[in-house]
């Protein structure tokens, strides 16, 4: 499960997937569900905001000698008249501004290189870069503009590779993170209408439906995602959690234990066990 798809998941919900994706670390839940700057305000959608302006704040705030080097390598962009020496001056724009903490804008010279290039594994790394970045951003006109720039580089993958569930699955994040949560709850629902058997889709609806208080439905989803996955400590765990929310305290701490019996890592193992004690 990708780290964008955390976002949608309750804090102990995250506690075992956040812990199963990177690693024995102890996570620093957000109990968020959307990115802080979702592109709404007052109710009205933010307008994105232009690159030109992004592009000319960023440059204010960078060095004299750093600033002529981004200059001469526009001008290469420019001047290039073959494609690959256009994608080499859009990488090396993208690395310039890389090291220079301006994320946004090192991820935007990436994604016109995918572009140029046109292959789905470039198109899709620069589309998950600014949905990683449209989860931290603070300004919603940027997360607006992020959105819009990650849409259309995995439209442009899908379209190369219409089968690729995980590209869709991105795009849906994107989608939940920037005003639209029912578009991507909708490609979630073909993922899984397609192939019933992804379990990350069928966990991040899961989650979804417990988010919203609807435990029955996510725990119907998971019952039924058990019945092939009886030993997937994720699958096991949202469930639990799912009855928990639901009343069904007795039911929930049974399955806590059981998910315990799929974990290798002891410390994730007492982390369950302490938030079996909280809820006991």
């Amino acid at each position: 499960m990708r780290k964008s798809q955390l976002l949608l998941i309750g804090a102990a919900v995250a506690l075992l997937v956040v812990l199963y994706a990177f690693g024995r670390t102890v996570p620093k839940v957000d109990k968020k569900a959307m990115s802080t700057a979702a592109p709404m305000q007052g109710g009205q959608e933010v307008a994105p905001i232009a690159f030109s302006e992004l592009l000319e704040a960023a440059k204010k705030r960078i060095p004299a000698e750093k600033l002529l080097q981004v200059n001469t390598i526009e001008t290469n962009v420019v001047r290039g008249d073959v494609k690959t020496q256009q994608i080499s001056a859009y990488r090396q724009l993208s690395n310039t501004w890389d090291s220079l903490n301006e994320a946004p804008v090192s991820a935007y010279y990436l994604g016109q290189a995918a572009k140029l290039e046109n292959s789905e594994k470039s198109l899709t790394f620069a589309a998950n870069l600014f949905l990683t970045h449209l989860q931290h951003a603070e300004d919603p006109a940027v997360a607006k503009w992020e959105a819009n720039q990650a849409n259309e580089l995995f439209d442009a993958a899908i379209a190369l590779n219409p089968e690729n569930d995980t590209i869709k699955m991105s795009k849906a994040m994107v989608l939940m993170n920037s005003g639209e949560p029912m578009a991507g709850v909708g490609i979630l629902r073909e993922v899984v209408a397609k192939h019933p058997d992804n379990v990350d889709a069928q966990l991040t609806l899961a989650n979804l439906a417990i988010q919203s208080g609807q435990y029955d439905k996510a725990i119907d989803r998971l019952e039924g995602v058990m019945k092939s996955h009886p030993d997937n400590a994720k699958v096991i765990f949202v469930l639990a959690e799912a009855y928990r929310n639901h009343g069904d305290k007795q039911r929930a701490i049974q399955l806590f234990e059981q998910s315990k019996q799929y974990m290798k890592d002891p410390e994730l193992k007492k982390e369950v066990d302490s938030y079996i004690k909280s809820i006991q």
